[in-house]
């Protein structure tokens, strides 16, 4: 930018605030056809929220309606899509709202939601898109996405849990490590009597974490469920929608919302892009995956993928069975078996099960310490 553009920005920005009492304006697009329950209730809630919010200069692209807002035209989805994505390189919007878009592989979106029991705002990591291509990873990559947005959103410290579902163990050391190599993370302790980081449902109704880490599916439900329970599903009213879309190659800084996004949630989407813009989510960003990496990320991630298949499979014979009275949790449901085979392989007699708390493995009093040893060196539970 050359220093006329600045000098006349500086001048656009003093004249801005004599006027309306409010600093520079944040251009924030949202595209207005697609919705289910009509153009209008989209219009309505851009018209709402631009008259609440005069720090925001809302920018509808979409077809011609009747409307006091900026208005980008735009004949279809398609051609909503393409000049949303030219006004967002060429910054004339910082941020856009939009009921579809296709983001690549390495961006998943951060949702909010509202719990139930306290009201509480939690970031739901993640509901649409996907970080990686496999489980584990994505969902480390969806932790740090909702500390970026959680950051950029005024929050300098927020709190991480991670959801009990399959890959929750393995996320949950793969976190602990990235922890350990110097990245700054606060986890979530359920508010189960027993605690830890692994969250329960308990806790997503309760608001225990500000981040909720999950895989995208489930995500996606969970989002859809809160945000419309009240009305039998037909429509959003609770929350802020599914949130931007965060990777390490994302430039623009797309919202997205359900096609049964109802007025409330829509300007809760419009609200949440604001937040983003002036939160400078840019630079939060490039500080966090810069710390994430210098603690060891990359090689992180690369253990929480898949297993190659061993051409020839050893067999491992289980030893004398015992009484086994003791239960190892920690370990990720999709490692048990495996689990299970480096201790038979050590001598140990052990079995799977499954307790109130997730998955466990079963071993006689006299060889927990030693299972617990061979569990951890194998890196199948996290360092005690």
């Amino acid at each position: 930018m050359d220093i006329k553009r600045q000098i006349q920005e500086v001048f656009e920005e003093l004249a801005t605030t004599l006027e309306t009492g409010v600093g520079k304006r944040v251009p924030i697009g949202i595209t207005l056809a697609g919705s289910e329950l009509g153009l209008e209730v989209v219009l309505k809630a851009a018209e709402e929220f631009a008259r609440e919010n005069p720090n925001a200069d809302v920018i509808a692209i979409g077809p011609q309606v009747d409307t006091f807002l900026t208005l980008e035209l735009a004949e279809d989805e398609n051609a909503q899509a393409k000049r949303m994505e030219e006004l967002l390189d060429e910054g004339s919007i910082k941020a856009c709202v939009s009921m579809h878009y296709s983001f690549p592989l390495g961006t998943a979106t951060v949702g909010k939601i509202v719990t139930p029991a306290k009201g509480k705002e939690v970031f739901l990591a993640t509901t649409t898109g996907t970080a990686s291509a496999h489980r584990v990873p994505a969902m480390v990559l969806g932790a740090l996405a909702g500390i970026i947005t959680a950051k950029a959103s005024g929050i300098p410290e927020p709190t991480v849990g991670i959801l009990n579902v399959d890959g929750a163990r393995a996320v949950e050391r793969s976190l602990k490590e990235l922890q350990e190599g110097g990245y700054e993370i606060h986890f979530a302790g359920s508010a189960r009597s027993d605690g830890g980081a692994v969250m329960r449902g308990n806790d997503l109704l309760q608001g225990s974490a500000d981040i909720l880490v999950t895989d995208s599916l489930t995500g996606n439900l969970l989002q859809k469920t809160l945000s419309a329970f009240n009305t039998g599903g037909g429509y959003e009213t609770v929350g802020e929608g599914y949130g931007p879309g965060i990777g390490q190659e994302q430039e623009r800084l797309v919202f997205i919302l359900s096609r049964v996004s109802g007025t409330p949630v829509i300007k809760g989407a419009l609200k949440y892009a604001l937040r983003l813009s002036q939160g400078d989510w840019r630079s939060v960003a490039k500080k966090e995956y810069e710390a994430a990496e210098k603690a060891g990320l990359k090689a992180i991630l690369a253990k929480g993928e898949p297993k190659k298949v061993k051409e020839e499979v050893e067999e491992v014979v289980s030893p004398p069975e015992e009484v086994v009275t003791s239960d190892i949790s920690g370990i990720d449901i999709l490692e048990l078996e495996d689990a299970v085979q480096v201790l038979w392989k050590e001598g140990v007699y052990a079995c799977s099960g499954m307790g109130c708390t997730g998955p466990v493995i079963q071993v006689s009093d006299a060889n927990t310490q030693k299972a617990k040893e061979l569990l951890e060196k194998a890196g199948y539970l996290a360092s005690s």
